[in-house]
Formats: structure tokens, C-alpha cells, sequence
């Protein structure tokens, strides 16, 4: 803990003797100052802009092509007209387009339209060029929202969700897109009779290429984009409002399961659950969360990856509502340190998020009746069960330096009547320049652990541990080169977060270059990128050497072809061996309305299962087809198969994920998802016992009807099975049966 205070003392003095240098950061490029209009008229959001107002709106033409060109001429013109009226800020486009039959759009679930045409506003409600949010729109009206962050280059959230309007409508010049955003969806100052936020107007222009528009050329050498946004100057006077939503919830499921196989099954009883979300807006730059018996099924079942010959944990993305409102304001810098997953059954949550001037801070209290464990070595990592009753806090504190720079504390703290586990970090960014940053974080942990855990997984009764991250890259418009260095303990356990692997140090240098063409030639860029890194655990022993290059190109039919090299030197289980791994990679639309992909992989790679050395081919394919503006087609293929140094095949894996949707509406629409697994492994390969034939299934059919991200209603049946050895056929062993309503009043 000592070494911990240290180098957070010398990481003060370093902040304190680079601040001067990042005020006084420059962008080379001038801002434009834009005047909004204030007009205090509603309009009807339908994608036609049929009120006299809007002539009095503030016009922002899109001047500039930034893809694939950079700050070059726009193929076709586009318009945006914004004001506010106090309560609202409302967005129209007038996209023109010589062959409106070539428009890329169609009928889509929210935050699924990023292959369509759209129109995006994004807009930096802080003027602190570090954070912001983006609303998408294609051109039948199809929403998409944002929270993105700038603090290290340009990263996006899309599991954030906002309630506002939008309709589009294609007509013989183009189409024509309306947005309704209210400012209580929004965060921004409190205490100002006028606000300027940062903005860009843009537009995605999908052909052969996809162009990428907006009313400002963006320069490649600045790595930061908010840096150089335009400033909006106005919104006098915002309307205060009591800012509640309240979301009562009914969710009713019957599980049924079957106690042998095959056998009948054993139908479940009805179980009814009533909750309630709040979501309060204090003030305009502060939001409280509370949720009582809350709803945190997931509908959507998870695409799945093919965990076959694997020692490390699968990633899976948070997706329920209470931990997704907020959820960039507990973002570090290099590690993750809240993972909501880990907290599977909760009754009671309660979050504070918000930013005043340069401090941004946010807090959450959560209980558990379900708490997960990740349990991390350098070897590998798996879920555990705590199989107690826990309490959770997580709280993070941020302050704003400089123009880009930043300085953070988290911690988080889980807990139970014998068990815990206590971590504390700092983090921040440095900007040199536009070009040259450094991001670092270090971080402190403490567990106690329970006699069930010391039991069950043979771990000692306490574990504390530090851990340490840095991270300098320079990107400029035709090269980038970076540099890294990571220290983790041993017992460093992150019970809240998301930590993989631990016991280890790496260092890696790596760098690329470049070179861009125009948008009509065959290729319109392609580069190269090459990286080193060595892999130590904390006793010294060498873990990893890798050495990786590739090759990159992109060109017409928005294609992409990539070929990569890969030679690692890698310790498992106190054995070196040599692995090369050699890929391709390609992507292309053949048609505006089909997407194809392909992956293949031939790999000399260890077989962690029986400790050797083994020849791997893999596949990795995927078809997205929209068979008109109803029927949408989403299939990927995984195929795997390993044969060991005798010439034996060890195993062979196929995972087929298929998704078909039919969209009565933008609102209604019905899905069936299809999910099967098929392992057949040579149980003469390997030197224990295991099953040849690991097949597993699940389906679900689910019916949507969405207003809006919280006012929606679902109906359902799902169901889940496999088959072993000592099974003749794949038999379903678990279904459910579910619904789901919500409704959210906003006061």
C-alpha cells in the first residue's frame, strides 16, 4: 500500500509539471462559431418539413468529405437546420442523392442501422472536448444513440440509450430526416444562462466506398476529433424540469426442465415479477438511478463463441438497462474494473452520476443474490460461484486537465459476511500534443476470501496485490507507433471488474504506416502494422514472446482485405513451444443490400487440453443479407479443427448462429435465433476421459413492440439442449416461456 501512495504522489507532481504545457495545446484548425435559433414551435416528427419555421432555423451545410478522402468535396450535397425552443433541440437534413433506388436503408431495431445511409448529429454538451453523444437516423427513420468518449481517440458506447423522435422519409431528390431531442435526455451545465457546446453535422453516404461527411474537414493529424468540432453558441434560457422517469415493470416466465434424459418434461409455475426503475434528473448535470425488485432479464439471447481448445474466460457485453444509463462515467483508462455482469441476481440498485465544471463523479450500490467471481492465473481463468448473498459499491471520481488530459480514482468494494474484496485505482491521460499521448493507471486490491472459495477453489484466505499500466502513442495522418508496459500481481483480483489474467509483466512496441488514395481508384489505401511483445510472470519465468505483422487494404465495394503473420513463443505449463499462425482476412458488399465476410486461419498451436503441439485450421464466416426492407438474414459460421503432432484428429468443432428477423414495422418486429454447437472429439487423441460427441442447441422466438428504448413489450419462448455420449439424439432439457412490459412516464 506504501509503493501504492508513491506512485501516486509522483503521478501528482508529473500532472502538476505538464499543466501548463496541455493549456496551452493548440488545434491548427479554426473553430467556426454558429449562432442557434431559438423558435418557440413544436413540429410534427415525420420526416417532412412542412412547418414554416424551419426557415428560420440555423442552416450548417456539409462542406467537407472526410472518408475516404480527407477534407475533400462532397459527391452529393447535404443541408442540416437546428434550433431550440427551450425544451427540445430539434435537427432536420435535406440529404439530395442523384439515384434515391441506390439509398442504403432499411426497416431496423434501434442501434442496428450503422451499414444503412444516416445521418448522425454528435454533440459535446460540456464543451470539454472529452466526451459526447451521437444520434443516428437512416433515412426510414431508424434510430441510433451514442455515448462516445475522446480521451485516447475517438471510442463508442452503443449500449446507451435515449428516449427523443425521429422519422425519414426517401423522396425523388434524396430523403429527408427529422429529429425531436429533448434536453432532459441530455447532461450539461448547470448555473448557465447560455451554453456552447461543441457539434458536427454528418452524414454516411454509402456506395462503392463509404464517403463520410460533415460541416467541418477533419485533420488526420490531430488524433483528437471533438478538439476540432465547431461551436454551437446559444440555448438561453433552458426550461428546468423535474426531469423523472419513472418505468414500472411486469415480467411474467414459466421455466420448465426435464430431470433425465430423455424423459418427460417437468413444467415450472408462473413466476410473476413486478419492478419499478426511477431515473431522476437532479439537475442538468447530474442523473439519479433507483430500481426496486428490478427486471434484469436479458431478452436477446448472446452470440456465441466457439470456447474450444480456450483456457481464458468468454467476454460477454453488458445489455440491461439500470447498469447501461451512466455506465461511461465508471470507465478508467487501461483496466476494467466494473464488470456488471459479475452481478447476476440484484434486488435493490441505486446509481449518481454526473459532471460539474471539470469534476465528473458517479457512484452505485447494488446487492446480489447470485454473485460471480472471475478467477484469473497467467494460464488461464474461469467464473466461480461466491454461493452467498453479496453487497456491491462502485464509485469513481474524474477530473478534467488541460485540454485533453484527465485524472481519475475508482474503487469498488464486494462483500458478504465472510468474504470481500477492496480495489482502489488512479489513471489518467497525458496529452503532449495532438499527437502524442500517454495513458496510465495503478491499482491496488485486497481480498478476504470465504471458506467456501478456499475450499472449493483452493485459494489462501487472504490475496492483496497491485497492478500497473502505461500506454504512449503517437498517431499521426500516415504512421503511428506505440509502446506499452503492464504489471499485474499475482493476487490481484478485480471481483467487480474484469480481469483475465494476472501474474504477469509485458512490455510491446509496435508501429504502422499509411499511404491513401482517391476514392474512385481500385484500392483507396492500404498499410502495414508490426508489434513485439514479451510476456514475464512475476517469479521471472519467461510466459510469451510474439512477434506480429499484417497487411491491409481497402477498395471498392467497400472491401477490405487483410494478411497477417504471427510467431509466438509461449510457456504453458513449464513447456515451451514454437507457434505460427498465418491468416486472411476479407469483407465486402457485392450489393448495397448484402454483406459478406470470411476469416481463415492455418496455425501451428498448442492443444492446452493434452500439452502439445498441433495444427490448426479455422474458419470464420458470416452472410448479412437484407431481403428487403422486412426480411433480414444473419448468419455466422465457426469451424474449427486441431490434429495433433501423429497426424490424429484431435477434435472437430462447427457453430452455426442464425438469426432471421421480420420487421412488420420499425416498431414490431420478430426474430428467431437458432444457436448449435457440434464438438466431436477423438477420445483416443487425448489422455483422459472425455466424451466424442458434445453437441449443444438452443432456439428462441421472440416478439418486440418498442416506442421507445424503455416503453416497450415482449413475448417469448426459448429453449436449450445437447447431447453426449450417453445420449442417441440432441434432447431439449430446459424452455421458457416468457413476457415483458415496461412503460416509462416522464414527469
Amino acid at each position: 500500500m506504501q509503493l501504492f501512495i508513491t506512485i501516486i504522489k509522483k503521478i501528482i507532481f508529473i500532472l502538476s509539471s505538464f499543466s501548463l504545457l496541455l493549456s496551452s495545446l493548440d488545434v491548427a484548425a479554426e473553430k467556426q462559431q454558429v449562432s442557434l435559433s431559438r423558435i418557440d414551435s413544436n413540429i410534427t416528427v415525420d420526416g417532412v418539413m412542412d412547418e414554416a419555421h424551419w426557415k428560420d432555423a440555423t442552416r450548417v451545410s456539409l462542406l467537407y468529405q472526410d472518408e475516404p478522402n480527407e477534407k475533400g468535396t462532397p459527391p452529393v450535397k447535404t443541408d442540416a437546420f437546428i434550433y431550440e425552443d427551450g425544451t427540445n433541440l430539434y435537427v432536420a437534413y435535406v440529404a439530395q442523392d442523384p439515384d434515391p433506388t441506390q439509398i442504403r436503408a432499411s426497416l431496423r431495431d434501434r442501434d442496428t442501422l450503422w451499414e444503412d445511409d444516416v445521418v448522425i448529429l454528435v454533440i459535446d454538451t460540456f464543451n470539454d472536448e472529452r466526451s459526447g453523444y451521437e444520434f443516428h437516423v437512416n433515412p426510414l427513420g431508424a434510430q441510433g444513440d451514442i455515448r462516445m468518449t475522446d480521451t485516447d481517440g475517438w471510442s463508442s458506447d452503443t449500449s446507451w440509450n435515449a428516449i427523443w423522435d425521429s422519422a425519414g422519409q426517401i423522396n425523388e431528390k434524396g430523403y429527408v430526416v427529422e429529429m425531436r431531442i429533448p434536453f432532459k435526455a441530455l447532461r450539461f451545465p448547470e448555473n448557465k444562462n447560455e451554453l456552447t457546446w461543441g457539434f458536427s453535422v454528418m452524414r454516411n453516404y454509402q456506395r462503392d466506398v463509404l464517403y463520410q461527411l460533415s460541416n467541418m474537414g477533419f485533420d488526420r493529424n490531430v488524433k483528437c476529433s471533438l478538439c476540432q468540432f465547431d461551436k454551437l453558441v446559444g440555448f438561453s434560457d433552458i426550461e428546468s424540469s423535474k426531469n423523472i422517469q419513472l418505468t414500472p415493470t411486469l415480467t411474467a416466465l414459466r421455466n420448465d426442465n426435464k430431470p433425465e434424459l430423455p424423459g418427460d418434461w417437468n413444467n415450472g409455475d408462473i413466476d410473476t415479477e413486478v419492478g419499478l426503475d426511477l431515473r431522476w434528473g437532479l439537475t442538468k448535470d447530474a442523473v439519479l438511478n433507483a430500481t426496486i425488485n428490478p427486471d434484469f432479464s436479458q431478452v436477446e439471447t448472446d452470440s456465441l463463441e466457439l470456447d474450444v481448445n480456450t483456457t481464458f474466460s468468454i467476454y460477454y457485453a453488458e445489455k440491461r438497462p439500470f447498469f447501461l444509463d451512466g455506465a461511461s462515467y465508471f470507465k478508467s483508462s487501461l483496466f476494467e474494473l466494473l464488470y456488471t455482469r459479475t452481478i447476476a441476481e440484484p434486488n435493490l440498485g441505486a446509481k449518481l452520476t454526473g459532471k460539474t465544471g471539470n469534476h465528473s463523479y458517479a457512484l452505485m450500490l447494488a446487492d446480489d443474490d447470485n454473485s460471480n467471481i472471475l478467477l484469473p492465473t497467467n494460464q488461464g481463468s474461469g467464473f466461480a460461484s461466491l454461493n452467498e448473498k453479496t453487497n456491491a459499491v462502485a464509485g469513481r471520481y474524474q477530473y478534467d486537465i488541460g485540454q485533453q488530459g484527465t485524472i481519475g480514482l475508482s474503487s469498488t468494494h464486494r462483500e458478504s459476511d465472510s468474504y470481500h474484496n477492496t480495489v482502489l485505482s488512479v489513471d489518467g491521460s497525458y496529452w503532449f500534443n495532438q499527437s502524442d499521448t500517454l495513458l496510465y493507471q495503478v491499482s491496488t486490491a485486497d481480498t478476504r476470501n470465504s471458506a467456501f472459495l478456499i475450499e472449493n477453489y483452493n485459494l489462501s484466505e487472504t490475496q492483496s496485490d497491485e497492478a500497473y499500466a502505461l500506454e504512449l502513442t503517437r498517431d499521426k495522418r500516415d504512421y503511428k507507433l506505440f509502446a506499452s508496459y503492464e504489471n499485474i500481481g499475482q493476487d490481484y483480483r478485480t471481483d467487480l471488474g474484469y480481469q483475465a489474467k494476472v501474474d504477469y509483466e509485458k512490455v510491446g512496441l509496435g508501429g504502422g504506416q499509411t499511404w491513401y488514395r482517391d476514392e474512385s481508384d481500385l484500392l483507396t489505401s492500404w498499410s502495414y502494422e508490426a508489434d513485439w511483445d514479451k510476456t514475464w510472470a512475476q517469479n521471472g519465468d519467461l510466459l510469451e514472446e510474439e512477434y506480429e505483422g499484417f497487411l491491409s487494404f481497402k477498395g471498392q465495394k467497400q472491401s477490405i482485405f487483410e494478411i497477417g503473420l504471427v510467431h509466438r513463443y509461449e510457456n504453458y505449463n513449464d513447456n515451451f513451444y514454437n507457434q505460427n499462425i498465418g491468416y486472411i482476412y476479407t469483407g465486402f458488399k457485392p450489393t448495397k443490400d448484402l454483406k459478406l465476410s470470411l476469416y481463415l486461419e492455418y496455425a501451428s498451436r498448442i492443444d492446452y487440453a493434452n500439452e502439445q503441439i498441433g495444427d490448426v485450421f479455422d474458419t470464420q464466416t458470416q452472410v448479412i443479407w437484407d431481403i428487403n426492407d422486412h426480411w433480414q438474414l444473419d448468419v455466422k459460421h465457426n469451424y474449427s479443427q486441431l490434429d495433433n503432432p501423429q497426424g490424429d484428429r484431435v477434435f472437430t468443432a462447427n457453430l452455426v448462429d442464425f438469426r432471421l428477423h421480420y420487421k412488420f414495422s420499425m416498431r414490431s418486429i420478430l426474430k428467431l435465433i437458432l444457436q448449435f454447437e457440434d464438438i466431436d472429439r477423438n477420445e483416443k487423441a487425448y489422455f483422459y476421459q472425455v466424451s466424442q460427441t458434445n453437441k449443444d442447441y438452443g432456439s428462441q422466438l421472440v416478439y418486440s413492440y418498442k416506442i421507445n428504448a424503455q416503453t416497450l413489450f415482449y413475448l417469448g419462448y426459448s429453449d436449450r439442449g445437447y447431447q453426449d455420449d450417453s445420449l442417441k439424439n440432441i434432447e431439449r432439457d430446459q424452455r421458457t416461456f416468457f413476457t415483458k412490459v415496461s412503460y416509462a412516464w416522464q414527469l
